[in-house]
C-alpha cells in the first residue's frame, strides 16, 4: 500500500474537513500534553520517529531502506525509558484518531438521518424491495419469521484497560458537543481546557492491566453495553421500521415490527478451556445479568408510569384493567392506597406504578409481591395497552408503553440467554469416571454442577434463560449424547429443558457434520426437544478453528459446503434451523463485515434466522455508540431478510454450481500452499520466536488462558485467537490471506476470476476481506519480525506468497493499489500504517533484545513491557487484534 508523501497528502485532503479538524485538534492536544510531561525533547523524539516512518515508505526502494535503518537507530538509541514513552504517545494518538473517526460516523449518520437520505441497506429498503417483488403479504410474513441473535463473547480481543476505554468516551463526548453551532466563544474555550485535562488523563492511565480480569469482571463490563446502549436502541430499531410501515397510521395502531432481536451471552457460561468459570460464577453471571435487566425494566415502568396522567373520565379503564386494581388493592392494600393516593382518577398510571413495585420486588426476590416471570408482566402490559386503546388513547396505547413491551419481549427478565459451552473430551472423561464407579474427580463434580445450576436458572428464569449447551469439538453422535446423560446423572431425572448444540470446528468435522446429524436425530432426548419447540434445532460452525487448520480460502469453501448440506439436511427433516456463525473480530476468524457475510451464505441456510459471536473490540464497535449500534442492528437484519429471499439464493445457488470446478481447483492449491507452510518440521518453534505469541500471554486481557493446555510446540492446541493476534502484531497478517495467491495462481485466468468476482457473493466477500488484510500488512516490516527466526526458507515462503497474492488480487480486482476502490477505507489504512510502523520498530527493538541477548530479569522485564505497550498501540492502530 503506498504511501509516499504525495499519496498520503492526496489521501489527507479526501479525509472529510471536520473529521481532519477533529484528528488536528486532538493531535495539537496531545502535543501540548507531551511537552508538559516530558518537555520538549520528547515531543521532538516523537515527531522525529513520525517523520521516518513516513519516509521508509518512499517510491523510491534506496531512500525508504535508508529511512529505515535510520528509524533502527533511532529507536535503539533511546533509553527504555524513552522508548516507552514514545510508544505510550502514539498508542494515545491512535486512541483519539479513532475516537475521532467513530464519532464522526455517528456525525454522518446523524446529517443523513436529517436530511431524509434514505439508507439503502435499512431494513427500511430491505422490506421495500421484498414487498416490490414478492408483496407486501409476503414480506411481513418473511418479517414475522426474522431474528437476529448476537451473542456476546468473553473472548480477550480487548486489548484497551477498561479505564482507557472510559478516559476515550469522555473526551468523545466533549468533542462531540463542539458541534453545538450554539456555543460562543468562552465555551468553546472551556470546552478546549477541558479537552486537554481529559487528553492529559488518557496520557497518564496506564495502558497495561496489572492484574487480569476475572469471568465476572467480563460480565460487568459486557452490561455497560446493555446499560449504555442496548436497552434503548432496540425498540428504537423496531419503531423506524414500524413507523415507516405504517406511514401516518404510526404510533396509533398495533405494531407491525415484532420484537426479533435476542441477545445471548457466553460470558460466565463458556468454561471451554477457562477453568476459572465455575458452576457458581455461572450461576453469579446471571443474577448479575438479572439485576441489570430489572432494574432498566422497573425505571422504564415508572417513568413511563408517572407520565400516563389519563383521567379516568378522559380515558375510561376496561373492565380487565378494573379488575387488576381490584385484585392489586386486595392482596396489597397499603402498597395500592399510597399509589392511588399520589394517582387520584388515574388506573392506568396506578397500575403502571404498582408493576414498576412489582419488578423492585422481582430483583429482591420478593416472592410475595414479584412477578413469577415476564409473562405475567407482560400480560399485564397489553391489558393496558388494549385498555388505552379501547378508550381511544391509541398514542398512549401505542407509544412509550409499546417500546415496555417491545424491551420485555426481547430481554425477559434474564437480558441475555446464557449459554454453556464445554469441550467434548471433557464429557467423555467425566462419563468414563461415573461409569467406572467409585469416588469422583473435582473435574467431573465440576461438570455436574453445571446442570444443576441450569435448572436452578430455568426455575427462576424460565427454560429460555438458559437452555442451549454448546458441544465443542463435536466429532460423534456420542458427544452430544454424552450431555443428556450426564445431565441426567446431576439431576437424577428432575426436569431440565437442554438443547444440545453441535460445533463442529475442523475441516473434518465439518465435512462428517450431516453424518453426525442424521444420528442425533435418532437419541431419544433430541426426539424429545424437537417435539416441544415445533421442531427447532440450532447447529454451530466455528470459523477460527477450521481457517487455523487448512487456511482461509479453504476454510470458507468447507463452511460454505457445510452449510449448504446441513441446510439441505434440515429441510429433508422439516427442521427449523439456525446455524450459529462463531466469527471472530478478525478476518483470519470470519471477521469483516457481517451483513456483507449474511448475504454470502449458502442458499437455505439463514431463512430468515441469523446468529453469530459478538467478540471482544467487535462489541464496543459495534454496540458501544446508540447511533453505531442501530445501524449494525438495521444492516445485518436487513442482510437477513434479503438472504432469506428466492432470488439471493437462486443467484447463489448458480453462482455455486457455475463456478464449482474453480472452487475445486482454488482449495487444492490454498490447501497445498498453506499447509506446506505450516506443517514444515520446525514451524511452531519458528512461529513462537517471530511474533509475540509468548508475550500476548502475559498480556492482561481475559481470565481464559491462550492455549488448551500444551506449549507453542503444538499449533492444534493453540487457541485460534492468539494465532491470528499473533501474526497481527508482526505486520504480517498471515491468517486473513496465506494460500489465496497460489489459489488464483492454479486458476490463472483473469476474467474467469473476475466474473466469479461479479456473479459469486461468497468469492467476492472473501476477495474483499483479503484485499483488507493485505491492505493492513507490511512486507518490509513483516521480514524483520520473521528473521528473528533464523529461517530463511520459511521467512521466503511467507513473502513470496504474500507478493503472490497482493500481484493476483490486484488483477482480480482491475486496479493497481490495494483498497482502490474502497475510498474511505483505503485512506484510512494509508494515513495510518506510517504510525502503525513506528510501534513496530519499537517493538522490534525490545523483540531482538529478548530474543538474542542475555539479559538480566530486570531487563528482561523491562523490555517485555515495551512489547506489551506496543501490543496495546498497535492493536488501537490496525483496528484488530484477535
Amino acid at each position: 500500500m503506498p504511501t509516499t508523501a504525495q499519496a498520503r497528502v492526496h489521501a489527507r485532503f479526501e479525509v472529510p474537513a471536520p473529521l481532519r479538524a477533529d484528528v488536528r485538534l486532538l493531535g495539537e492536544l496531545l502535543g501540548t500534553v507531551l511537552r508538559e510531561y516530558g518537555g520538549q525533547a520528547l515531543l521532538d523524539a516523537v515527531e522525529r520517529l513520525r517523520e521516518l516512518t513516513i519516509a521508509a515508505h518512499s517510491d523510491d526502494l534506496v531512500e525508504a531502506e535508508n529511512a529505515a535503518v535510520d528509524v533502527e537507530r533511532l529507536v535503539t538509541s533511546w533509553s527504555l525509558e524513552r522508548a516507552e514513552d514514545v510508544a505510550r504517545a502514539f498508542t494515545c494518538y491512535f486512541h483519539l484518531t479513532n475516537l475521532a473517526e467513530e464519532y464522526h460516523r455517528v456525525r454522518a449518520l446523524r446529517e443523513q438521518d436529517t436530511e431524509g437520505t434514505p439508507e439503502r441497506d435499512s431494513l427500511a429498503a430491505a422490506m421495500r424491495n421484498a414487498s416490490a417483488e414478492y408483496g407486501e403479504q409476503q414480506a411481513l410474513a418473511m418479517l414475522s419469521g426474522l431474528e437476529f441473535r448476537p451473542v456476546l463473547t468473553a473472548h480477550p480481543t480487548e486489548a484497551r484497560r477498561r479505564a482507557v476505554a472510559t478516559a476515550i468516551r469522555r473526551i468523545s463526548v466533549l468533542l462531540s458537543e463542539r458541534d453545538d453551532p450554539r456555543l460562543g466563544a468562552t465555551t468553546l474555550a472551556e470546552n478546549r481546557r477541558h479537552l486537554l485535562e481529559e487528553v492529559d488523563v488518557l496520557w497518564r492511565t496506564a495502558q497495561i492491566r496489572v492484574t487480569k480480569p476475572g469471568p465476572l469482571d467480563e460480565v460487568r463490563t459486557a452490561m455497560t453495553v446493555f446499560d449504555d446502549t442496548l436497552f434503548r436502541v432496540l425498540p428504537e430499531v423496531y419503531r423506524r421500521l414500524d413507523d415507516q410501515l405504517s406511514g401516518e397510521r404510526a404510533g396509533t395502531s398495533p405494531p407491525q415490527v415484532p420484537a426479533f432481536v435476542r441477545l445471548g451471552s457466553w460470558i460466565g457460561g463458556d468454561r471451554d478451556g477457562n477453568p476459572y468459570v465455575t458452576a457458581a460464577f455461572t450461576q453469579r453471571a446471571m443474577a448479575i445479568q438479572a439485576d441489570h435487566v430489572l432494574r432498566a425494566l422497573e425505571r422504564a415502568c415508572e417513568r413511563i408510569g408517572r407520565a400516563l396522567t389519563a383521567d379516568a373520565e378522559t380515558t375510561p379503564p376496561s373492565p380487565a384493567v378494573r379488575r387488576l386494581l381490584s385484585d392489586i388493592r386486595a392482596a396489597y392494600p397499603d402498597q395500592s392506597e399510597d399509589i392511588a393516593t399520589r394517582s387520584p382518577g388515574e388506573p392506568h398510571r396506578q397500575v403502571l406504578l404498582f408493576a414498576a413495585q412489582r419488578l423492585a420486588g422481582t430483583r429482591l426476590r420478593q416472592a410475595d409481591i414479584g412477578y413469577p416471570s415476564p409473562v405475567e408482566f407482560l400480560a399485564e402490559l397489553r391489558i393496558i395497552q388494549s385498555s388505552l386503546a379501547a378508550a381511544r388513547a391509541a398514542r398512549q396505547a401505542y407509544g412509550e408503553l409499546q417500546h415496555l413491551i417491545w424491551q420485555t419481549e426481547t430481554f425477559g427478565f434474564h437480558l441475555a440467554e446464557l449459554e454453556v459451552r464445554q469441550h467434548s473430551r471433557i464429557h467423555a472423561r467425566a462419563l468414563a469416571e461415573l461409569r467406572a464407579g467409585g469416588d469422583l474427580s473435582s473435574e467431573t463434580e465440576e461438570v455436574l454442577a453445571v446442570f444443576r445450576v441450569i435448572a436452578q436458572i430455568q426455575q427462576r428464569f424460565g427454560p429460555d434463560a438458559c437452555r442451549r449447551y454448546v458441544v465443542s469439538f463435536t466429532r460423534e453422535p456420542s458427544d452430544l449424547a454424552a450431555v443428556y446423560e450426564l445431565a441426567d446423572h446431576a439431576l437424577e431425572g428432575r426436569p431440565i429443558a437442554l438443547d444440545v448444540v453441535p460445533l463442529f470446528e475442523t475441516e473434518d468435522d465439518l465435512r462428517r457434520s450431516v453424518t453426525v446429524l442424521e444420528a442425533a436425530l435418532e437419541l431419544a432426548p433430541v426426539r424429545q426437544r424437537l417435539e416441544e419447540t415445533g421442531r427447532r434445532y440450532e447447529v454451530m460452525l466455528g470459523y477460527s478453528d477450521s481457517a487455523k487448520d487448512v487456511g482461509p480460502l479453504s476454510a470458507t469453501l468447507a463452511l460454505y459446503d457445510a452449510q449448504a448440506a446441513i441446510a439441505e439436511w434440515a429441510d429433508q427433516h422439516s427442521l427449523v434451523l439456525t446455524l450459529f456463525h462463531g466469527r471472530g473480530g478478525a478476518l483470519g476468524r470470519g471477521g469483516g463485515p457481517a451483513n456483507r457475510a449474511v448475504l454470502a451464505q449458502a442458499p437455505g441456510s439463514v431463512s430468515g434466522r441469523f446468529k453469530l459471536t459478538e467478540q471482544g473490540e467487535v462489541i464496543f464497535a459495534r454496540y458501544g455508540d446508540p447511533i453505531i449500534a442501530r445501524r449494525h442492528i438495521e444492516q445485518v437484519s436487513a442482510a437477513t431478510l434479503l438472504a432469506s429471499t428466492p432470488a439471493v439464493n437462486e443467484r447463489a445457488d448458480r453462482a455455486a454450481e457455475k463456478f464449482s470446478k474453480l472452487a475445486r481447483t482454488m482449495d487444492d492449491a490454498a490447501r497445498t500452499a498453506y499447509r506446506g507452510l505450516v506443517r514444515t518440521d520446525g514451524f511452531a518453534e519458528w512461529f513462537a520466536r517471530v511474533t509475540p505469541v509468548d508475550e500476548l500471554g502475559q498480556l492482561q486481557i481475559g481470565s481464559r488462558p491462550a492455549r488448551r493446555g500444551l506449549s507453542v510446540s503444538s499449533l492444534e492446541d493453540l487457541r485460534a485467537i492468539p494465532w491470528v493476534f499473533a501474526w497481527t502484531q508482526a505486520r504480517v497478517n498471515l491468517t486473513g490471506w496465506y494460500g489465496v495467491g497460489s489459489a488464483l495462481e492454479a486458476v490463472g485466468d483473469v476474467g474467469a476470476l473476475q466474473e466469479a468476482a461479479a456473479e459469486w457473493p461468497l468469492f467476492a466477500v472473501m476477495l474483499e476481506n483479503v484485499e483488507m488484510s493485505l491492505a493492513k500488512t507490511d512486507a518490509r516490516i513483516a521480514r524483520r519480525y520473521l528473521d528473528l527466526g533464523n529461517r530463511e526458507d520459511l521467512t521466503e515462503l511467507v513473502l513470496s506468497e504474500h507478493a503472490l497474492t497482493t500481484s493476483w488480487v490486484l488483477k482480480v480486482a482491475g486496479t493497481d493499489r490495494l483498497l482502490a476502490n474502497r475510498r474511505v477505507l483505503g485512506r484510512a489504512v494509508q494515513l495510518r500504517n506510517p504510525y502503525v510502523d513506528a510501534l513496530s520498530y519499537l517493538q522490534l527493538r525490545a523483540f531482538r533484545g529478548l530474543r538474542t541477548e542475555k539479559l538480566s530479569e530486570g531487563e528482561s522485564e523491562r523490555l517485555r513491557r515495551l512489547v506489551l505497550l506496543t501490543v496495546n498501540g498497535i492493536a488501537a492502530g490496525l483496528q484488530n487484534t484477535g
